[in-house]
């Protein structure tokens, strides 16, 4: 079975800076790469544009489902630095 993490880098990346035991600030900091954040833009073009394939819309779902997680993690590592 094909799994997100699989399909797409950024979940690695991800999965490696968590792993890398990072620091509240650079948790709060956190970015994907300059290659993840591109391939990003050019699956939200398609998406504006209507040229989506199914394989690129499940990439997206998955790049969604990882910002959400991305934006926990940004949220509970700024209220700890907050205290």
């Amino acid at each position: 079975m094909i799994t997100a993490y699989d399909r797409n880098p950024y979940y690695a990346e991800f999965i490696e800076f968590v792993t890398s035991r990072p620091t509240l600030e650079e948790m709060a900091n956190y970015r994907l790469s300059e290659t993840s954040e591109a391939r990003l833009s050019a699956l939200l073009e398609a998406n504006r544009n209507g040229t989506l394939t199914i394989e690129a819309q499940t990439e997206l779902d998955d790049y969604s489902r990882l910002e959400h997680l991305l934006r926990m993690l940004k949220y509970s590592a700024l209220e700890k630095l907050t205290r």
